[in-house]
């Protein structure tokens, strides 16, 4: 048994049944393959439905990038989800979204950015490299920078006289089709196990009190 698993292993006798349930089944349904980037959202409750939005469904890494605006998690709306979601964020440098972008494009993800000014849509989009789906702010959404770095601009269909979804809507329904196409195809969009045993280890670890801590002694005890 590897290091990592025995760690786990140690954890499962500590928390409770129906949680080890629980991350054991939704591990096994997370995915790296999709990533979601949100580039100076004004208002705290949108971001924090977005976070909500991505665990519900599956998408463990959020980037935010926050040049002019200082996010912070609204708990009511995140409902727990940045427990299990990891947040990065990018606010650092003259350009904290060039840099988010150019991270993203080195580890193998296209960029694809949302706007109502494409003809393209996003059931459309090429699901076999990794997406890294990228919304602007709520009033003048994405920025040149972004437009600039996108492999590809992409709209959501809409058939109304409005012309963009508030953001967590947005995210929402381009999730819900990108996970369904994901779904449907042979890719191989899952995490690895090995990469399931380290999300089960930090979930264990924001959930019981001074996790980390405990993680630090079981690791200490288990290479004497």
């Amino acid at each position: 048994m590897m290091i990592d698993e025995k760690v786990l292993h140690e954890f499962y006798n500590i928390i409770t049944d129906n949680k080890i349930e629980k991350y054991e089944h939704i591990a096994s349904e997370r995915t790296k393959h999709i990533t979601i980037v949100m580039e100076n959202i004004q208002k705290d409750h949108n971001a924090s439905a977005v976070l909500r939005t991505c665990d519900c469904f599956g998408i463990q890494n959020l980037h935010a990038i926050e040049k002019s605006v200082n996010y912070e998690i609204q708990r009511d709306i995140a409902l727990g989800a940045g427990n299990w979601v990891d947040l990065h964020s990018h606010s650092e440098g003259d350009s904290p979204t060039k840099e988010c972008l150019e991270k993203l494009k080195s580890e193998g993800y296209q960029i694809i950015a949302t706007s109502p000014h494409t003809e393209n849509s996003i059931q459309d989009v090429n699901i076999t490299k990794p997406i890294a789906l990228v919304f602007g702010t709520e009033k003048i959404g994405v920025s040149k920078v972004v437009n600039e770095m996108a492999d590809q601009l992409v709209k959501i269909p809409m058939y109304g006289f409005t012309e963009s979804f508030n953001i967590s809507v947005s995210a929402a329904i381009a999730l819900n089709i990108l996970r369904t196409k994901l779904q449907n195809s042979s890719i191989d969009w899952k995490l690895s196990k090995e990469e399931q045993t380290l999300l089960k280890i930090k979930w264990c670890t924001r959930i019981l009190r001074e996790g980390e801590k405990i993680e630090k002694e079981i690791r200490a005890r288990l290479n004497e």
